[in-house]
């Protein structure tokens, strides 16, 4: 593994369906100097054989079984405590990358030297036919990612800090490991947290406009971001982005936590008060409130613009 260029991460539980699609991403990449570690999550389904199939028929793929249920956070712990390759990047069981995503990644970071490179990514969604079909790239991924910027700062860049998502992003293994980075375990929305220790604690970092991932909707609805009209994912969600913005905000980057705070006004709220307007229980309601409040507090204290102030006006009139 060691003479291998880059390690990459794919955890998986009960991801059956989706993880051949998965692996065949890693297959047809333009570099083919990777290894890849299979994190089987105790899955109750077939991921554990295709995981195994994959391995035995392709030296670049091992796998590691985890004795019982951990979650998404502890199997890419599992992982990292394995990497042995210059650069790690991570990848989803049931998410695809595209065939140049890791060739375009490690040649950014060869060039620049900086810590980690972030690219766009887009939505696989089902078109209806039982296929998916790839969507556009949001407003807040472009604004994170495009243009292409070499050797930048969270300060000088906040608009990166939208970027949430650890499996559009390949970093250099000494980078983990010198700041002691690790995935909360026992969590949902596990990577924000992370995401924003790496903007604040990277001495540069270089983002790529290019699609470097698919990311999956799935089609049974069983993705835990179409799961936030349960109060416990709300909670989660809620509390994820709260620690996020935690990290921006005492780690001495105001520029990035106000563009942050800008960000959840004008993509989260709007979209998790659509649920809370038809949602039955006022106890969501009234968690969504506490926390949209807590939002408007620190646009004021931030300064964030008027469109993001905007969007959260019409949020809060949709919620109440």
């Amino acid at each position: 593994m060691s003479r291998a260029a880059v390690t990459v991460i794919v955890p998986g539980f009960d991801v059956a369906a989706y993880a051949e699609d998965a692996l065949a991403s890693l297959r047809a990449q333009t570099l083919p100097d990777w290894v890849a570690i299979l994190v089987d999550d105790a899955s109750t389904d077939a991921t554990g054989e295709i995981f195994a199939r994959a391995a035995a028929a392709d030296p670049r793929f091992r796998v590691v079984r985890l004795p019982r249920r951990s979650g998404l956070g502890a199997a890419r712990n599992a992982g990292l405590d394995l990497v042995e390759t210059p650069f790690v990047g991570f990848l989803d069981a049931d998410d695809v990358l595209v065939p140049d995503a890791l060739e375009r990644l490690t040649t950014t970071l060869d060039a620049s030297g900086s810590d980690f490179v972030a690219g766009a990514y887009v939505r696989l969604r089902p078109n209806g036919d039982g296929g998916y079909a790839t969507g556009d790239v949001q407003p807040w991924v472009a604004a994170a990612t495009d243009p292409a910027r070499t050797g930048t700062t969270i300060e000088e860049h906040p608009e990166a800090s939208a970027n949430i998502v650890a499996w559009s992003k390949l970093s250099r293994r000494e980078f983990w490991h010198h700041n002691a980075l690790r995935f909360p375990e026992g969590r949902l929305y596990e990577d924000q947290v992370v995401a924003q220790l790496m903007y604040a604690r990277a001495r540069r970092f270089d983002v790529v406009p290019h699609v470097v991932a698919h990311w999956r909707v799935r089609a049974d609805g069983t993705s835990i971001t179409q799961r936030e009209a349960e109060p416990e994912v709300l909670r989660e969600c809620l509390e994820a982005m709260d620690a996020g913005l935690r990290v921006l905000e005492t780690t001495g980057h105001p520029r990035a936590a106000q563009a942050r705070v800008g960000q959840i006004l004008a993509m989260d709220l709007p979209r998790l008060a659509e649920i809370a307007r038809a949602h039955p229980s006022d106890a969501y309601r009234r968690t969504l409130g506490t926390f949209a409040r807590s939002m408007w507090d620190r646009a004021d204290a931030a300064r964030v613009g008027l469109d993001d102030r905007a969007n959260a006006v019409g949020a809060a009139a949709r919620l109440w």
